[in-house]
């Protein structure tokens, strides 16, 4: 076994690659919850890479390009409409955000202080340790649940709600 074998980062990664979503039809998935699906995703993947390989590989180069133009592309639409979600979520329907994905519930969280910082997720920006290996194996096996898939289909309950916030502002 080699070194890169043995990094847990690395393992987290591997088994993050191995997923598929092969059984879901993401046309029909809700927009906006689907761009956060794979934003998360990407913030996920590009904090592992920057645990797994060094600052300056091309994976990483790669990816902090391509998270430059996510930046951007959140504003767009419906999009920029989402972290107000998460926290009228929070207090206008309580159960259904405990349900939510842990990273979701962090990061758009106001009271919270983890963030995407240079990309990177940071649950406590004032903690200089890094994140457990096991934090993102969880919060990845959260994202791949049957029932979160099934809550933001167009229709469905999660993307239902998130039309009733979006009215409810006029937008």
């Amino acid at each position: 076994m080699n070194a890169l074998d043995e990094d847990e980062y690395f393992r987290v990664l591997k088994s993050f690659y191995g997923k598929s979503i092969i059984l879901e039809d993401p046309a029909d998935f809700h927009p906006v919850l689907y761009f956060y699906f794979l934003d998360s995703l990407a913030h996920i993947e590009y904090t592992l890479n920057s645990f797994a390989f060094n600052y300056q590989s091309p994976k990483n180069i790669m990816n902090r390009e391509y998270m430059r133009w996510r930046i951007d592309e959140e504003k767009k639409g419906d999009r920029q409409l989402f972290p107000g979600f998460i926290n009228w979520l929070k207090k206008e329907n309580p159960e259904k955000f405990s349900t939510l994905p842990n990273l979701w519930q962090a990061i758009y969280d106001e009271e919270n202080p983890a963030s995407y910082r240079s990309f990177r997720i940071s649950l406590d920006p004032a903690s200089l340790r890094p994140i457990p290996a096991s934090f993102f194996q969880d919060v990845l096996e959260e994202f791949f649940t049957p029932a979160f898939f099934k809550s933001i289909y167009n229709g469905a309950s999660l993307a239902s709600i998130f039309e009733e916030y979006r009215k409810s502002l006029g937008a």
